[in-house]
């Protein structure tokens, strides 16, 4: 038997994306930064490195990192919601976020 039509590249990419995608709290903070902080702060700041639950974030200009230490706590808890959410049942799960550092770069 045949397939009628083909299937979307998109369906196995996903798949592909997900297997290969390393266990660090990192990559799990940077997959799902756009939609935890929302589209202005996306676009003038991206997460760079995480070390002992101490997230530092790259942002386009002092004022924009200034912003974010003043959000940090709230931010903070955003992205450990989001985490959190993934913590059930995956043995990948990331540990939580403490602090936010941000600085110019």
């Amino acid at each position: 038997m045949s397939r009628r039509a083909p299937r979307p590249v998109s369906a196995a990419l996903e798949g592909l994306t997900s297997a290969i995608a390393p266990a660090s709290t990192l990559a799990r903070v940077q997959e799902r930064w756009d939609s935890v902080v929302g589209p202005a702060i996306a676009a003038a700041s991206r997460p760079n490195a995480e070390r002992d639950g101490v997230l530092t974030v790259l942002c386009e200009s002092a004022v924009w990192a200034q912003e974010l230490d003043l959000m940090g706590p709230e931010l903070v808890a955003r992205l450990n919601g989001a985490l959190g959410a993934e913590a059930d049942g995956d043995a990948r799960a990331a540990r939580p976020i403490r602090e936010l550092r941000c600085r110019c770069g």
